[in-house]
C-alpha cells in the first residue's frame, strides 16, 4: 500500500491532513490537526478516525477498506478514469481528483441530489443516485456521517438522509446564561434563537447543535427545542469543589456553564471543599442527568497567589504548555545567529537601529533608524525573522498555530513561542547579531511614501531605549538622558521630524484617533494590586506607532500589488443600524456626522476634533466608538475603516501574533517567485481573530478578580466616578483615580421605575424625570465586593453632579474680547482698563420689556435671548446700566456706578451722565437731545460724549425729563454694560414695578455647556 493511499485513508476516516486546509463543507480535511488528547474542533474528524458502522440495511465488505476486495491499484485508476456521466456532473469532481486517489461525490454533490429529490434518501437509495461502487460503501458510509456530524444532513428516525432547511432546523453555537436559559448563535446569521431552562439541561455553553422553532418566548423572541448535539465543546472545566451531604460537586467558574458537575466516586485526586480543581467529564448533560466528570487536577486555594491565572488559563482553554515535540525542536535550534544564517541577507549591522518599547518589555519585534535624504526620509523598520527558525509545518508553528497569540497577565506572559525564541533568539536585544526581515522605505516631506522594499538582513541593535526615555531626550530636554544618547540623539531627532510629518499625513488622511486611558497595576510582596496608576501614553508611543503603521501598510501592499493571498487586518464601516443609532444620539447635542449612508473615517475624525473642547466630550467619544465594528484578521481585504487605510495587514509583530508570521511567509514567497499556501485562509483568520478575542477575555478576568481582592477591604467607602455603561438593569461606574468598575444596580437608583433608552444611552425616571446617562457623575458607596462571581456593587449616594464650569476669564481678557472692528476698520485696543473719557463708546440696549410708567423707579431688565439684542437710535446714546429692581436716590446721585457684569460696558462723560431707560423710545425733547454716534459694532456700543452722556436703560416709554435724579446704581447682569459717569448722573422714573415683575425670568444656562470669553453658548 503506497503512502499516499494510506494518507487518503486517514482523510476519508476523518484524520485530518496537515498539508491542507480545506473548509469543512468541501471536503473531510480539518483546517489544523489536533494533538493526542485535545478535543476534536469544528470541522476536525479526529474523534472518529476509525470506521464507523454504515447504515442499517446497507452492505458491508470485509476487504480492506482502502483497497476494496479484489481490486488492485491500476483497477481503481481505470475505474476512476471510466467514471460515469453521473460522478463525472459533480460541480468539484476536479478537487475530489486532486486530493484523493479514489475520488468520492462531494459534500456539495451530495447536497444537490438531495435537494433536487426533495425527499429522505435511506443511504442504499442515496448510493445508487451517486452511481457508488459496492467497494466504495464504506467510504461513502463516513463522509455522510461526517456530514451529519457537521450538521449539513440530518437523519431521521428511519435512517433516511435529509436536509436541515427541508425539516426547518437551524444550526448554531449555544450560549449559556449563568440563570440557567441560553440563546443559540444561528450559522446563518440570523436572529438568535431563545432556548428555556430545559432545553438547557442537555448541553452546555459553547456545543453546537441542531433546534426546531417551536414557538416564541414572553419578549416575542423565537424559542427553540433541541433536536440534536452536533457536538461537544466542554471536555475539561475548572471549578471550586462542594460538599454537599456528602456528595462532592464542582462548581464551574464559567458562569455560562450553569450545571455542576457531579463528581464520579473513587480517584486518586482528594481535594478539599473549597479548592479549585480541574474535572474531566465523562458523561455529558442528558436531559435526566447532570454532567459527570472525575478530577484531574487540584490547582490549590482560591486565594493562593497566581491562582487567577491558573483559573483563567483553564476557563477560557487557553493552551500554556508546549507539546513535548515543540520542546525537543527548540531545543536543537543554536543560541546565537551562525554564519551560514548570514547567506543571501544584507549586513545592516552598522546602521545604528535601536529599539524603543515599555520598561518592562522582553521580547523586542522592532527596530527603528531614520535619515533625511534630501527633502524627505528614508525610514527602515526591521523586524524579528522568526520565519526563520519556526518552519511551516513543523512541531512549533503548530503550536503557535494553537495560541494564536501571546498574551499578557499582569506578571505573567503566556508566550507564543517559546522563551529561547521569543526572548533570545529571535528577540532584538542590544548588542548582538539578530536576523530580521526590513521594511526600508523612502517618505516624502508630505508623509507619502514613495517606494519601498523588503528584504532579509542581519542587524545589530546599538540600544534598547524605553518610551520615558526617549520622550525625556526628544521632549522634556532632560540634559542628564541627552548626555546619555548623545550618540544617537541626531537620529532620534530625525525620526522625530518624520513622526511629525507622520502626524500630518495621518490627520490629512482623516484616521480616527480615540484618547483612552491605560492602566497599570503595581503588586506588593504576596502578588495582589497594591496600587491602580495611569499609563501615560507620550509622543514616543505615538512615534513607534507610526512607524509601525507606515511597515504594516508597504506589506499589504507588496502582497496586494503581486496577488498574494494575504491575512488582511480589517476593520469594516459601521452598519446603517448603528449609524442611525449614532445619528439619534447627537441630535440632541445639536451635532450632526457627515458623509451621508457610508461616513469615512475622516468624518468621525472630523467630530472628534469638534467635540474634543466639551464638557461632555469623554461621553460623545465613547458613544462614537461604539458604533464601530471590531477589527478582525480576513483574507477579503475591505480595508481598515479606522486608520483610513485601504490596504492593511500585520507585519511588526511576528514573535507574538501568528498574523504577522504568515505575512512573513508570504513576503519571502513573494521574493522568491512563489506563492505561500498554508491552507484555509478564510478558516486561518477566523481562528486567529477567535484567539484574540479569547485572550481579551481571559486577561480581563483575571484583571476583574485582582480588582476585587483589592476592594473586598474598602466595603463602605464613599467614591466618585462616572457611568461607562448603561444596561436595562442598572449602571456600570468606573471609578476616578483608581480605575476600578462595578455595577450601580437600577434597584438602587431611587423611589422610581426607571426605563432604558438604547439610542440616548441612558436610564429615565418615569415620574421624576431623572435621567442617568453614559459619562454621567455620579457619588457611590461600596456595598459589596463578591470574590465567587468577581463583582462589585454600588450604592447611589448622590448623583448625576453638575460638571465642574470652567473658571471665568479674567478682566483682561474680557475687556480684549469686547474690542471690535468698526466698519471694516481694525479696532484700536484700550490703553488702559478703563476707557478714557475723550474715547467714542456705544452700549448695546437692554432687550425688549414691557413699559414702566413714570411714577416707578426704573430697573434695569435682564437680558433674556441668547444674545441681548441691539438698538442704535439716531438721536440718543443708549448704554445699559441699570438692574432690575434698584433705583436711584437723590443722595446717590453723584456715585459713579460700579460695573459688576461679566460683559459690563464702560461709558466715560466729562461732567453728567443721565441714565435714561429706553431702547427703541420715543424722540427726547430738544432741551435734553445730545447728538447720538451711530452705533458701529456687533456687540456693545460705546458712546463718550464730552459734556453730557445719557444712559437710556428702560425699553419702550414716554420719556419724562421732570424726573428726579437718582444715583447711578450698580450693574448687576450677565450681559450688564459698563457706564463711567464724572460727577451727576439721572434716572427717569417712567415704569411700572408691576410691570418688571411679569417679564419672564432669564433662562438658567444648561450645566456643562461651554462659554466662550465672548459669552456665546457652542453646546
Amino acid at each position: 500500500m503506497t503512502r499516499k493511499t494510506k494518507k487518503t485513508d486517514q482523510q476519508r476516516s476523518g484524520a485530518p491532513s496537515r498539508r491542507t486546509q480545506a473548509a469543512p463543507q468541501q471536503g473531510e480535511i480539518a483546517p489544523r490537526a489536533n494533538p493526542p488528547g485535545r478535543k476534536a474542533g469544528r470541522g476536525t474528524l479526529a474523534a472518529h478516525a476509525a470506521p464507523e458502522p454504515a447504515a442499517q440495511g446497507s452492505t458491508r465488505h470485509t476487504g480492506s477498506p482502502a483497497r476494496g476486495p479484489g481490486r488492485s491499484r491500476t483497477a481503481r485508476k481505470a475505474a476512476a478514469v471510466q467514471a460515469s456521466a453521473v460522478r463525472l456532473a459533480d460541480p468539484f469532481y476536479e478537487r475530489e481528483t486532486q486530493q484523493y486517489d479514489n475520488p468520492l461525490p462531494s459534500r456539495e454533490y451530495v447536497l444537490q441530489i438531495l435537494a433536487e429529490r426533495g425527499v429522505p434518501m435511506p443511504l442504499a437509495e442515496l448510493a445508487g443516485a451517486l452511481d457508488i461502487a459496492p467497494h466504495e460503501l464504506d467510504f461513502f458510509d463516513r463522509r455522510l456521517r461526517a456530514m451529519e456530524r457537521d450538521g449539513q444532513v440530518v437523519r431521521n428516525r428511519r435512517d433516511a438522509y435529509l436536509l436541515p432547511a427541508k425539516a426547518d432546523l437551524i444550526k448554531g453555537r449555544v450560549e449559556g446564561h449563568p440563570d440557567g436559559f441560553g440563546f443559540l448563535r444561528r450559522d446563518d446569521g440570523e436572529p438568535d434563537v431563545f432556548l428555556g431552562p430545559k432545553e438547557m439541561r442537555e448541553v452546555l455553553h459553547g456545543d453546537r447543535v441542531m433546534v426546531r422553532i417551536s414557538g416564541t418566548d414572553r419578549r416575542g423572541r423565537p424559542e427553540g427545542k433541541l433536536v440534536e448535539v452536533l457536538e461537544r465543546a466542554n471536555s475539561r472545566v475548572v471549578g471550586r469543589v462542594i460538599n454537599e451531604h456528602g456528595v462532592m460537586i464542582v462548581v464551574p467558574e464559567n458562569r455560562r456553564l450553569a450545571q455542576d458537575i457531579l463528581v464520579a466516586p473513587g480517584g486518586r485526586k482528594k481535594p478539599e471543599p473549597g479548592q479549585i480543581v480541574t474535572v474531566e467529564l465523562v458523561e455529558q448533560p442528558t436531559k435526566f442527568a447532570q454532567p459527570i466528570g472525575r478530577i484531574v487536577e487540584v490547582l490549590g486555594n482560591y486565594a493562593d497567589p497566581g491562582m487567577e491565572i491558573e483559573i483563567a488559563l483553564r476557563k477560557h482553554d487557553l493552551p500554556f504548555e508546549f507539546s513535548s515535540e515543540a520542546k525537543a525542536q527548540t531545543r536543537k535550534l543554536p543560541d546565537v545567529v551562525r554564519k551560514k544564517d548570514w547567506a543571501g541577507r544584507e549586513d545592516l549591522t552598522k546602521l545604528p537601529l535601536v529599539t524603543i518599547d515599555g520598561e518592562t518589555a522582553k521580547d523586542f519585534d522592532d527596530a527603528v533608524y531614520c535619515e533625511r535624504q534630501g527633502k524627505g526620509y528614508r525610514l527602515i523598520v526591521a523586524i524579528a525573522d522568526v520565519s526563520h527558525y519556526v518552519d511551516a509545518a513543523s512541531a512549533l508553528d503548530k503550536d503557535a498555530f494553537d495560541r494564536g497569540n501571546s498574551v499578557y497577565f499582569p506578571r505573567r506572559v503566556i508566550p507564543m513561542l517559546p522563551e529561547k525564541l521569543s526572548n533570545g533568539l529571535c528577540s532584538l536585544n542590544p548588542q548582538v547579531e539578530r536576523l530580521a526581515m526590513v521594511a526600508d522605505m523612502n517618505i516624502a516631506a508630505t508623509g507619502e511614501i514613495r517606494n519601498y522594499r523588503f528584504y532579509p538582513a542581519v542587524i545589530w541593535s546599538h540600544a534598547r531605549l524605553t518610551y520615558t526615555k526617549v520622550a525625556a531626550a526628544l521632549y522634556d530636554k532632560d540634559p542628564a538622558v541627552r548626555a546619555e544618547l548623545a550618540a544617537l540623539l541626531p537620529h532620534l531627532e530625525q525620526l522625530d521630524q518624520l513622526f511629525r510629518v507622520l502626524l500630518k499625513a495621518r490627520a490629512k488622511r482623516g484616521a480616527i484617533d480615540f484618547e483612552t486611558t491605560e492602566t497599570r497595576m503595581i503588586f506588593d510582596d504576596n502578588g495582589k494590586i497594591a496600587q491602580i496608576v495611569p499609563e501615560v501614553r507620550n509622543d514616543a508611543h505615538r512615534l513607534i506607532e507610526e512607524c509601525m503603521l507606515a511597515a504594516n501598510v508597504c506589506a499589504s501592499d507588496f502582497l496586494a500589488t503581486r496577488e498574494h493571498p494575504a491575512l488582511y487586518r480589517v476593520h469594516d464601516s459601521p452598519s446603517e443600524d448603528k449609524l442611525a443609532k449614532l445619528r439619534e444620539f447627537l441630535k440632541e447635542f445639536g451635532l450632526g456626522l457627515g458623509g451621508g449612508d457610508e461616513p469615512r473615517a475622516a468624518d468621525f475624525a472630523r467630530l472628534l476634533e469638534q467635540v474634543k473642547d466639551r464638557p461632555d466630550a469623554q461621553l460623545l467619544q465613547t458613544v462614537m466608538l461604539r458604533s464601530l465594528k471590531q477589527a478582525m484578521y480576513s483574507p477579503d481585504n475591505v480595508g481598515h475603516f479606522g486608520l483610513a487605510y485601504e490596504s492593511y495587514t500585520h507585519f511588526t509583530s511576528p514573535i507574538r501574533r501568528y498574523p504577522d508570521l504568515l505575512i512573513h511567509r508570504g513576503i519571502k514567497a513573494a521574493l522568491a517567485g512563489e506563492q505561500y499556501r498554508p491552507g484555509d485562509w478564510e478558516q486561518i483568520g477566523l481562528h486567529c481573530s477567535m484567539t484574540e478575542r479569547r485572550a481579551d477575555d481571559a486577561t480581563r478576568d483575571v484583571v476583574a478578580f485582582l480588582k476585587c481582592y483589592f476592594m473586598q477591604d474598602r466595603v463602605g467607602e464613599e467614591f466618585v466616578g462616572s457611568v461607562s455603561a448603561v444596561v436595562p438593569f442598572g449602571l456600570f461606574m468606573a471609578l476616578d483615580d483608581i480605575f476600578i468598575e462595578g455595577l450601580l444596580h437600577i434597584s438602587d437608583l431611587g423611589s422610581d421605575y426607571f426605563h432604558y433608552d438604547e439610542t440616548r444611552h441612558a436610564l429615565m425616571g418615569e415620574r421624576t424625570g431623572k435621567q442617568f446617562r453614559l459619562s454621567d457623575r455620579v457619588k457611590v458607596q461600596l456595598v459589596r465586593v463578591d470574590m465567587a462571581t468577581n463583582k462589585i456593587d454600588f450604592r447611589l449616594i448622590e448623583g448625576p453632579l453638575p460638571v465642574e464650569a470652567k473658571a471665568p476669564p479674567k478682566v483682561a481678557e474680557v475687556v480684549a474680547a469686547e474690542v471690535v472692528p468698526v466698519e471694516g476698520k481694525r479696532a484700536r485696543k484700550p490703553r488702559s482698563k478703563k476707557a478714557e473719557v475723550e474715547e467714542r463708546v456705544e452700549a448695546t440696549p437692554a432687550p425688549v420689556v414691557e413699559a414702566v410708567p413714570a411714577a416707578a423707579e426704573p430697573a434695569a431688565p435682564k437680558a433674556r435671548g441668547k444674545r441681548a439684542k441691539k438698538a442704535a437710535p439716531e438721536v440718543v446714546a443708549e448704554v445699559l446700566v441699570a438692574p432690575v429692581g434698584e433705583s436711584v436716590t437723590a443722595a446717590e446721585a453723584s456715585a459713579t456706578p460700579k460695573a459688576r457684569g461679566k460683559r459690563a460696558k464702560k461709558v466715560v462723560a466729562g461732567q453728567v451722565a443721565e441714565v435714561v431707560a429706553a431702547p427703541a423710545i420715543e424722540p427726547v425733547p430738544a432741551a435734553a437731545e445730545p447728538v447720538a454716534p451711530k452705533a458701529r459694532g456687533k456687540r456693545a456700543k460705546k458712546a463718550a460724549i464730552a459734556t453730557v452722556a445719557e444712559v437710556v436703560v428702560a425699553p419702550v416709554l414716554e420719556v419724562t425729563p421732570d424726573a428726579a435724579p437718582p444715583a447711578a446704581p450698580k450693574t448687576r447682569g450677565k450681559r450688564a454694560k459698563k457706564a463711567v459717569a464724572g460727577t451727576a448722573t439721572e434716572v427717569p422714573a417712567a415704569s411700572a414695578a408691576e410691570a418688571l415683575e411679569s417679564a419672564p425670568p432669564v433662562p438658567a444656562r444648561r450645566a456643562g455647556r461651554k462659554t466662550t470669553t465672548k459669552g456665546s453658548d457652542r453646546g
